[in-house]
């Protein structure tokens, strides 16, 4: 017999629900053996599908469309602005701010979902997926502050470590807010930062003992890992490295204080 939560434990299993609403559904799991069957069915799926569907990457010609197509973008963000919010829901302060991206960054995002061969479930796919997923309406900040003190409270509820927060807005790194996404079973901490057109996600979860993380780029988007005792940190952006890794400075140097 099927359960009314099945819906979203499939949510659950496609890493599309908020760290608060996996909790919920795991909860939900321990004490229901059919939504548990139901994952055990669902991974098993996966797996047999990983195992026998070859890779698929687009063709030279769709890759040419889309790299038009984005280089085409050239202010859809006036749409964007004058789109009435449904619903009742009303759009951010930060979507003004960050419209000129808002389009593109959608784009980009379809882009990366076409082109990029089939994700394995590692942790460099899971912030991948999570920065990807960030970029679309609605799903980019929970708590929406530039006051540190208003951010870093609200983790306390939300993650499972308590980040650095700062605000840069002097180095033209402003915060902008955070949220909190759900991965390598944890909660893991978002602070946000805006520099010019871009977005930064900077990640952080409870270090484990294996090889350290190395700076990577995927798909365009860069991945600068460091550590801070037993936080470990991951900013994540389509920016500069240069520009990147200066974010890393400032927010490591925040932390000297409380990690001499």
């Amino acid at each position: 017999m099927s359960c009314a939560e099945a819906l979203k434990v499939q949510a659950y299993f496609d890493a599309e629900l908020d760290a608060l609403s996996a909790l919920e559904v795991e909860r939900h799991v321990e004490g229901c053996a059919a939504c548990r069957a139901l994952l055990e069915d669902l991974g098993k799926a996966r797996t047999l599908i990983r195992r026998d569907a070859g890779s698929i990457t687009a063709g030279a010609a769709l890759r040419s469309r889309i790299g038009h197509a984005l280089d085409g973008e050239n202010g859809p963000a006036a749409a964007i602005q004058r789109a009435k919010p449904s619903m009742g829901r009303s759009w951010p302060f930060w979507l003004g701010a960050l419209s000129g991206i808002g389009t593109a960054a959608i784009a980009a995002a379809f882009a990366w979902l076409l082109v990029l061969p089939h994700a394995g479930t590692g942790l460099l796919d899971s912030l991948l997926a999570a920065h990807i997923n960030s970029l679309f309406p609605g799903h980019l900040i929970a708590v929406q502050s530039s006051d540190r003190h208003t951010v870093k409270p609200w983790f306390a509820g939300h993650a499972d470590v308590s980040p650095i927060v700062a605000d840069f807005s002097e180095q033209k790194f402003p915060l902008i807010g955070g949220r909190a996404d759900y991965f390598a079973g944890q909660r893991v901490a978002v602070t946000v930062y805006q520099h010019g057109l871009h977005v930064i996600n900077v990640f952080s979860w409870k270090r484990n003992t294996g090889l350290p993380l190395r700076d990577t780029t995927r798909s365009g988007y860069h991945l600068a890992f460091w550590s801070l005792g037993d936080v470990q940190y991951c900013a994540v952006s389509d920016l500069n490295w240069s520009e990147l890794t200066q974010l890393e400075r400032l927010i490591r140097s925040s932390g000297e204080q409380d990690y001499p």
